[in-house]
């Protein structure tokens, strides 16, 4: 790790935290991911090695707990990584306000999109019983166009492949809505009145979908939360 050579606590920090990956790691932890299969879901870019090499820096400098035995370890936030909530939250919604993505076609990840909302889904608002919501992206790069989210009995499943269960609502739109949505750019409801957007099932479930499907966390919080004034010269 190549380092500042200055002992200011900022350029410290800044040397651990600041490496390509590292924060969107204790993203994806803070979120609730916990193995390593999930974290790659969070960061399809990133290699297994880098991903495998960044956590073990963060091990080792006592940001994250490491649990289990090889071939079946486990990943959690120790103090000093859940004391990084607030920052990250707060990088986030400056993101949200000054740093938005434009949504070109880098930007665009179905499968990282997807994973996303999955985690946010709240089953709730749904019946016990299988409700089966089918997302198609005409525009997503092939194999990634149709994916299915199931909730059931209180648990969320994402699929990209068909296990052939009904499907009590279909929703239509570009990866580009959809991903306007998640980041808080557009409303669901009003793309659908634009016809952006095409839902297709039952009017009780569908009136659901908004309290259902929520928004991300950290766009949302970039477009509700004031952000604070720092007073350098206060004593």
């Amino acid at each position: 790790m190549k380092t500042y050579g200055q002992f200011c606590p900022l350029a410290q920090a800044a040397q651990l935290l600041c490496e390509r990956w590292t924060l969107i790691i204790v993203r994806e932890l803070l979120a609730g991911s916990t193995r390593f299969n999930e974290l790659q879901k969070g960061v399809p870019l990133m290699s297994p090695t880098l991903l495998s090499s960044r956590l073990k820096q963060l091990v080792e400098a006592g940001v994250i707990d490491l649990c289990g035995s090889k071939g079946n370890y486990t990943y959690s936030l120790a103090s000093a990584g859940l004391e990084l909530r607030p920052v990250i939250e707060l990088l986030g919604a400056w993101g949200h306000r000054w740093a938005r993505s434009n949504l070109n076609k880098g930007d665009l990840d179905a499968g990282l999109l997807m994973w996303d909302m999955r985690r946010s889904v709240d089953p709730a608002i749904f019946p016990n019983h299988r409700i089966v919501v089918k997302f198609e992206y005409p525009d997503a790069p092939k194999g990634a166009r149709d994916w299915w989210l199931v909730s059931e009995k209180g648990e969320i499943d994402l699929c990209l492949d068909d296990h052939g269960y009904d499907v009590d609502i279909v929703i239509k739109c570009s990866l580009k809505t959809m991903t306007e949505i998640w980041i808080c750019q557009q409303r669901f409801r009003d793309a659908v009145r634009k016809g952006d957007i095409k839902v297709m099932g039952d009017p009780k479930l569908t009136n659901k979908l908004q309290d259902w499907l929520r928004s991300s966390p950290l766009s949302k919080l970039g477009a509700l939360v004031e952000l604070p004034k720092l007073d350098w010269n206060s004593s």
